[in-house]
């Protein structure tokens, strides 16, 4: 069974974009993978973070991910500090990775944007760091966006260039895990933009903690046009409010455009709107139900962490301590 590693910012509650883009997918794959789920804390401080919300968002994260049904039982969910081999490993990654690797990589100049010599040294190698992550377990898949593509290359390009430096056959190759047509959730406010946590409207996006009432507030007032549902997916174009909400309906029921304007079409927004809001309570409502339960039984969560922590552990460090032996590091405990 091949082995999956994926990480997730503890940025705040996650939204239904989130979900349908990335989480829903973890969980899918939890049936014919070994997997280990990490909230990437360490990545996290590469931009300042308050030390008070980085601990409760790093919580709440891992809440809402075993509220979606990651199972911490037969796979592994950890907090990414909890186990010191990220660190230690991305250091090595580091003093192997080249300068002109790292300044190809677009996301540093987005995120940096104009005040780059201001941008911390941890966001310039945050990709060493990703790689470690990766390379810490010797997994060999990886579920990835189109954001996250080229930081896998880079990846794949340190363990080749440790494997020739060193003269060994160490550490795999990464393949991407594409789960599924990529649902793209848009902002409710306004179609043509990506829906996000960093948005300053709560109206544009559904968390996964909103409760029905909030839900039911947000899609009444998302925003859509004077035109009724398409019959034909062809009439989204140029539509796209509409072709969201239609979406997101059919992401949330493994359909596709066609199938809900079969159903919807030629109806207007607002009974279309009533079913997609029923739709979201009726596979949301759990998710903040249980999300809710666990945050509020600490000494459970931060038992399942804790034994995640220790089960990523074991796996880790022989991978780690033997390519640091690789590397000519001597460490007394282990002669």
């Amino acid at each position: 069974m091949q082995r999956v590693f994926s990480g997730i910012q503890p940025s705040g509650i996650p939204t239904l974009g989130n979900y349908l883009g990335a989480i829903r997918n973890w969980v899918r794959l939890q049936d014919d993978h070994a997997c280990l789920w990490c909230v990437v804390d360490l990545h996290a401080i590469t931009a300042w973070q308050d030390p008070a919300a980085l601990r409760r968002q790093s919580l709440e994260m891992a809440a809402v991910l075993l509220a979606c049904g990651v199972d911490p039982v037969r796979h592994i969910l950890f907090l990414q500090s909890g186990v010191r081999a990220h660190a230690q490993l991305a250091w090595i990654f580091n003093c192997v990775a080249r300068l002109g690797w790292l300044n190809r990589m677009t996301q540093f100049k987005d995120k940096a944007g104009k005040d780059r010599e201001n941008a911390s040294s941890g966001l310039y190698v945050y990709p060493n760091l990703m790689a470690a992550d990766i390379h810490a377990y010797h997994a060999t898949r990886v579920p990835v966006g189109d954001d996250q593509r080229q930081h896998l290359e880079l990846a794949n390009d340190i363990a080749q260039k440790f494997n020739h430096d060193y003269g060994v056959d160490f550490f795999p190759n990464i393949e991407p895990v594409i789960v599924g047509p990529a649902a793209r959730v848009m902002s409710l406010r306004d179609g043509t933009k990506k829906m996000s946590k960093s948005d300053p409207s709560d109206q544009s996006r559904i968390n996964l903690n909103d409760d029905a009432d909030t839900i039911a507030l947000k899609i009444r007032r998302a925003k859509t046009d004077p035109l009724p549902l398409p019959s034909g997916v062809e009439g989204l174009n140029e539509r796209p409010e509409a072709r969201n909400l239609v979406g997101i309906y059919a992401a949330l029921t493994d359909t596709d455009h066609a199938s809900v304007l079969k159903m919807h079409g030629g109806e207007g927004f607002g009974p279309f709107k009533s079913a997609l809001t029923a739709l979201l309570i009726d596979k949301l409502a759990p998710i903040a139900a249980e999300t809710d339960r666990l945050l509020n039984d600490p000494a459970t969560l931060m038992a399942i962490l804790r034994s995640g922590a220790e089960r990523a552990a074991a796996i880790a460090d022989p991978i780690v301590q033997e390519a640091e032996r690789l590397v000519g590091f001597v460490n007394p405990g282990r002669c």
